[in-house]
């Protein structure tokens, strides 16, 4: 299981966070997925390539930027 952290413009407050982890949750192979509205990044662990995450967090309405 490998942790990866995805740069996200975008959230600004607990509703943002909330709909980002949803998203990235509900990507087959997701273990955890913790956002940080400081860093503008979410951590995501499990086995879920970065493309499906890429498109969960563009889905949710989120720009992706690394």
């Amino acid at each position: 299981m490998s942790e990866t952290i995805i740069k996200i413009e975008g959230m600004s407050c607990g509703h943002c966070k909330a709909a980002v982890e949803k998203a990235l949750k509900s990507v087959p192979g997701v273990e955890t997925a913790v956002v940080d509205l400081e860093k503008k990044q979410a951590a995501v662990t499990g086995s879920a390539s970065l493309a499906a995450l890429r498109e969960a967090v563009e889905e949710a309405g989120y720009e992706v930027i690394a």
